[in-house]
């Protein structure tokens, strides 16, 4: 375990190496575990050359141990704040270069550590281990996807079994997520989408108190979280009453565009060109004012990661990114269709890891019972 955790270190002091820095204190909490394997928060890692020290406090002295038995620890004292800590591990070291996470550190941060460490040159390096170590999934990082993805089809299969009429919105996102627990998810990857009827057009919507028998629409957003902390993301609708024509000529718009859209991801391809593969689909069905958000995004131990699946997005695909896609069309006053599912990016072209999850129109049916 801990050789994994050794070779991402050693991915970004190669990165450190080639942009001419001596060391870097990662900042962010889910940087610090890739990196170290490290559970607990409010913890910062120094990396160098000849330095791997976890800065953290005397909650967590016996897990650093556990965790991180290859790795020094400095516990700060209560009186001394995390960037306190930091400073004098950094005055020690000796360094007149510093890198640190531009994106993740805030400006009082910054402000503190600039403070505390006047001789020392801090340099941004923004989101260089989101996008060079992060994006590029390990084989053990894969198989924690492949369950998170288990869990959630699991789950789901368990919500259509039990729909039944009078369950609100509000309802089935609490036993979806029970379900999910129940066959060994640590959680939820977010908070479940789950709207009816013209609420799905709403991207992002928070369950309410409508009814799953008061439109044939039911769409559902959902994720599974592993115990290490890696994340699914997928969506399905399910027709729960009498479908309509337009119904089910959006649906089938969506799934084309998906379609498409999975099947021109393989490595060396520029994301962008995925996203366009879906929204030309659902341009020429005369729906491209109704697709208003990128196509997909990377999952990992955060929910939305690089890559990004977007018109403007030049990131080249590449074996081991894992990535969601999820055309959508929203219709205000109407409903919305989004199909989403997660798909790893292979050596000679992609794997949908999801395909578990029937996602055909006539697979979309469910009998809400008396």
């Amino acid at each position: 375990m801990s050789d994994r955790f050794e070779a991402r270190r050693k991915k970004l002091l190669r990165l450190l190496r080639d942009e001419g820095l001596p060391a870097m204190l990662v900042t962010a909490e889910k940087n610090v575990s890739y990196l170290t394997g490290f559970t607990g928060d409010s913890s910062y890692l120094l990396l160098g050359r000849d330095l791997a020290v976890v800065i953290s406090d005397s909650r967590y002295t016996t897990q650093l141990k556990e965790e991180c038995p290859t790795l020094d620890a400095v516990i700060r004292k209560t009186d001394v704040s995390l960037p306190q800590a930091a400073a004098r591990v950094l005055r020690k070291a000796k360094l007149s270069q510093l890198a640190f996470e531009g994106q993740n550190v805030t400006f009082e941060l910054h402000q503190k550590l600039a403070d505390n460490l006047a001789q020392v040159e801090l340099v941004p390096l923004n989101g260089r281990i989101e996008s060079d170590l992060r994006a590029i999934k390990d084989a053990d990082e894969i198989n924690e996807l492949r369950l998170a993805v288990q869990f959630a089809a699991r789950g789901f299969e368990f919500l259509k079994a039990t729909l039944t009429h009078g369950m609100t919105e509000r309802e089935i996102s609490h036993d979806l997520e029970h379900a999910m627990r129940r066959f060994g998810a640590e959680g939820v990857s977010f908070t479940p989408i789950i709207a009816v009827g013209d609420r799905a057009a709403l991207p992002h919507y928070h369950p309410g108190d409508l009814k799953v028998e008061e439109s044939p629409i039911l769409l559902t957003d959902w994720g599974a979280q592993t115990r290490s902390g890696y994340r699914s993301d997928l969506t399905r609708v399910l027709v729960t009453g009498r479908p309509t024509a337009k119904l089910e000529k959006v649906y089938n718009v969506v799934l084309e565009a998906q379609q498409r859209a999975i099947a021109a991801i393989g490595p060396g391809v520029v994301c962008r060109d995925v996203d366009k593969a879906a929204r030309e689909t659902i341009h020429n069905a005369g729906y491209g004012k109704r697709f208003g958000h990128g196509l997909g995004h990377g999952i990992g131990l955060d929910i939305h990661e690089q890559p990004r699946l977007a018109p403007v997005s030049e990131t080249i695909l590449q074996p081991g990114m894992v990535v969601t896609v999820e055309p959508g069309i929203y219709l205000p006053g109407w409903g919305g269709v989004r199909i989403e599912d997660d798909v790893l990016v292979t050596r000679d072209g992609h794997e949908v890891l999801s395909n578990s999850v029937p996602n055909e129109f006539e697979q979309a049916f469910v009998d809400l019972g008396n």
